[in-house]
Order: C-alpha cells, then structure tokens, then sequence
C-alpha cells in the first residue's frame, strides 16, 4: 500500500516564472506516487519525476532542477544537472556578462551555472556579497581556462569594475559619517567585511576615488573630500 502524498506547508511567497532550459530553485509543492511536483510559476505543478530526482525531497523545501522536455513533449525537472551541463564552456570569453545560479558553495567560493548551460566558479575573494543556493544574479567571465572551464565574477572586468567598488566605497563612506578606518595596511578580511570586494579592488578604486579629488586619504584612514 503506498503512502498518501505528503502535504505542503503554506507559502504567501510568490514563485518564480522559469522557462524549458532553465535551472532554477523551486519549492515542491507535494510528493505522490509518481513523483514531486514543483510550483514553477504556472497553474499547473512541474513534475519532478522519482528517476529524476538525487534524493527524496520533502514537501515545503526546494530543490535546484534543469526544467526540460521529456520523450512525451512534457515540461518536466530533473535534479541530474550533470547531464544537461558542461564543464568546457563554449562561445564565451573574458569580460562577457552572464547570467549566473548559485549552485553550491565551498571553501574555494561558489559553484555557479553560468547562462543555464556551464559550470563555472566563483572564488571566495570575488564575492562582493552574500549568496545563497539557489540565487540568481548577474556576473562577468573572469577568464576561460587551458581546460575550458569558466572563472568568474560579480564585478565587471576593467574602468566598470572601478566604478562599483568606487560606488561601493562612497555609498560606505556616506553612510559612515564621511569617514572610513580603512587603508593600504588594513587586513584584506576586514576590508571585505565592511565592503565587500578584495583589498586589491579596494586600493584601486582608492586610487582613483583620490585622483577624481572625491577622497582625502589620510594615516587613520580615508574621508570624503570636502566640496
């Protein structure tokens, strides 16, 4: 005798719209016989069927899927991300912006799926912010390497990179009485606590705050420069 499907706990949290091709984290609706069954945006549930599935989710949580077509024309999800991605990253190269979905994070950083389609990596030191699993956001291709796998970042490559973390660093300062303990001496760690971004982006965007006249910096640290 099969057990009864196990009831969902309610939610007033709107869901996502996600397409066929997509990975996406989506909550499960219910578990049956045939499956869990995925809110996806629609009237109408996604399944996500028991071969499909890496382990048994439970009603309430999510789960990280590909949403595909299966052999009967069906929109349905699979936790096999393997098989639909890739680690060689084709038609890319440094400086593109990409779409990216936080997949698993580690003591290197963050694994990534980058435009639905590769694997990539986010290192710890180019993680302006939290992350979670799960979360989609906007990244740039830091390098493609030997091996074809994808490095990547939050911030964008270049003069746009300097201009964040300059904003970054105004937008800190302002909210701080114009003042900033921070400097060339200061611990990279406690430089990415209080902003965000590594030590070497933070000199940089310093440097060129200071040459713009925006910043005063001084031996205890660095202030707004007056207008």
């Amino acid at each position: 005798m099969s057990n009864p499907p196990r009831k969902a706990q309610p939610s007033t949290e709107s869901e996502p719209r996600v397409e066929v091709g997509e990975v996406a984290y989506l909550r499960v609706d219910r578990v049956t016989d045939i499956g869990a069954f995925l809110k996806w945006g629609r009237p109408k549930d996604l399944l996500l069927p028991f071969g499909e599935q890496r382990f048994r989710p439970d009603a309430g949580k999510r789960v990280l899927v590909m949403i595909y077509v299966d052999d009967q024309m069906r929109p349905v999800a699979s936790m096999r991300l393997d098989r639909f991605l890739k680690d060689e990253a084709q038609g890319l190269k440094a400086g593109d912006r990409v779409d990216l979905v936080v997949a698993d994070l580690t003591d290197l950083g963050a694994k990534v799926i980058v435009n639905h389609r590769f694997w990539g990596l986010l290192y710890q030191d180019d993680i302006s912010r939290s992350l979670r699993r799960g979360d989609c956001t906007v990244g740039y291709v830091k390098r493609l390497r030997e091996d074809g796998r994808l490095d990547v970042s939050l911030l964008p490559p270049g003069e746009s990179r300097l201009d964040v973390v300059g904003e970054k660093v105004l937008s800190a300062l302002a909210a701080n009485d114009g003042f900033l303990p921070l400097g060339d001496k200061s611990p990279a760690p406690e430089i990415k606590a209080r902003l965000g971004v590594s030590k070497n982006a933070f000199k940089q965007a310093i440097g060129r705050l200071y040459k713009q006249r925006r910043v005063v910096i001084a031996d205890d640290g660095i202030r707004l420069a007056d207008d």
